[in-house]
């Protein structure tokens, strides 16, 4: 499979390219996660609940997929831009990394997974439940880790259709596999609640095997492999993926600050905040794929040194992303009430959950911008940036507007949304300005031009 050269042709025809499957993949993503949902709400509300504390813990390995992920993505690209030959030692070691986080994953995980939920839960039939459901679901630790290190190999080339059709494959087979596990065929009973957990192990395992079988399909692998471990290409990766991963892992800090505000408002403001936020997330879905698509196109023109195609690629990013995200804060506006319609008929939850979506269209913006300057500081190889950037917005800020709206000026719930609202811009003033400090040393600056100095 020849690879995408992003460093020539016309920067919005690459990122059409890649950012509208990614979009798609996503969705059915999304979709997937829905499926376990609506077949744990078959089963009884313990399971619903176990399903859901186990996310909680589960996210702790999604956010080092993510952080792998974007690891190789920057990596091979680079390698890619600058004719290197590197690609293929970087790609074989990337895997190689991925199994061996894998195997570290499946025994602490064993031994960690149980204390977790304990904390997040009390004693009885949904702990049990959520116990259980790790304990199988912990062994497709494999699979999302070694999908989601190759899937960053493919990403880099310019291919996001691969991991598309893996994610829609992946979503047929959930839908097929979910009932034959819990409810079993014939004879056979299935295994109930825990049928859930296998059928993502399953379906997750073809997932990383499609994947695998693209990445030795594609041009980076066709060199001489190199799968004896190099402790200095792993600490590179290491370097590049543990920073993202921990910035995502963050953000569940914000969403227990926020519980905390919360709570004092009754169960109707967090029963609001979690419909509203599956709403923000399906809205916010072709910003990840527009900004996205922006980490392979800078990595591969960084690594060419074609800065101003870096530039371009940016610029492009963020003006098409405002765009789209102002377009999604006019559906918020007039078509908040509607959709939380969907999920509730409280009236109570309805109202509360308006009024964060009201506030938050004013801001989808600025997310995007946030989201795009994460890729750009993963293709300029910085990203401990990103998770100082994480660790203001999502923590600090929350933490302290959160109290002066809360607590100082007695804003009730609203004063939570304030406060949301008022970490993420002012964590996007702090991320431009480091990023342009960055971005001068890389490539001479993002906004203006200055020398670039070695680094």
């Amino acid at each position: 499979m020849a690879r995408r050269d992003l460093t020539t042709g016309s920067i919005a025809g690459h990122f059409r390219a890649l950012a509208i499957p990614t979009a798609i993949g996503l969705v059915f993503t999304t979709l997937y996660n829905v499926v376990d949902v609506y077949y744990a709400g078959m089963l009884t509300t313990d399971a619903q609940a176990g399903l859901a504390i186990s996310f909680q813990v589960f996210f702790v390995l999604i956010a080092v997929g993510f952080g792998l992920s974007t690891a190789m993505s920057a990596l091979v690209g680079n390698a890619l831009g600058e004719g290197s030959g590197d690609e293929t030692l970087t790609s074989c070691q990337g895997l190689v990394f991925a199994a061996v986080v894998s195997g570290l994953g499946i025994v602490l995980g064993w031994f960690a997974a149980p204390p977790l939920i304990a904390l997040i839960s009390e004693p009885g039939a949904y702990r049990d439940a959520a116990n259980a459901y790790l304990g199988v679901l912990i062994f497709a630790a494999p699979a999302f880790l070694i999908a989601y290190g190759a899937n960053g190999i493919l990403t880099a080339q310019g291919d996001t259709k691969s991991m598309l059709y893996a994610n829609i494959g992946a979503f047929f087979a959930n839908v097929a596999l979910n009932p034959l596990f819990i409810f079993g065929l014939g004879p056979w009973d299935g295994i109930g609640f825990n049928g859930i957990a296998l059928s993502t192990l399953v379906s997750q395992s073809g997932v990383a095997a499609f994947i695998l079988w693209r990445v030795f399909a594609s041009e980076v692998m066709q060199g001489k492999r190199h799968f004896a471990p190099d402790l200095a290409m792993m600490g590179q990766i290491a370097g590049q993926a543990f920073p993202a991963s921990f910035a995502m892992m963050v953000m569940m800090i914000a969403g227990f600050v926020v519980q905390y505000f919360l709570k004092s408002f009754g169960g109707a403001a967090v029963a609001a905040y979690g419909i509203a936020l599956r709403i923000e997330q399906l809205l916010l879905l072709p910003a990840f794929g527009l900004t996205g698509a922006l980490l392979p196109i800078a990595s591969q023109n960084m690594g060419a040194r074609n800065f101003d195609r870096v530039r371009e690629a940016a610029m492009f990013c963020f003006k098409s992303g405002i765009v789209l995200m102002l377009g999604a804060s006019c559906v918020l506006w007039f078509a908040a009430g509607p959709a939380l319609s969907v999920f509730t008929d409280d009236a109570d939850v309805i109202e509360i959950g308006k009024s964060y979506l009201h506030v938050d269209g004013f801001i989808l913006p600025v997310y995007v911008m946030l989201f795009a300057i994460n890729s750009l500081l993963q293709a300029f190889r910085r990203p401990g940036v990103t998770l100082w950037i994480g660790i203001y917005r999502q923590g600090v800020g929350v933490a302290l507007f959160g109290w002066i709206f809360v607590r100082l000026f007695d804003m009730g719930y609203f004063g939570v949304w304030l406060g949301i609202a008022t970490a993420v811009t002012t964590g996007l003033a702090l991320a431009l300005v480091l990023t342009e400090r960055v971005a001068r040393q890389k490539i001479g600056g993002l906004f203006r031009r200055a020398q670039v100095r070695a680094c």
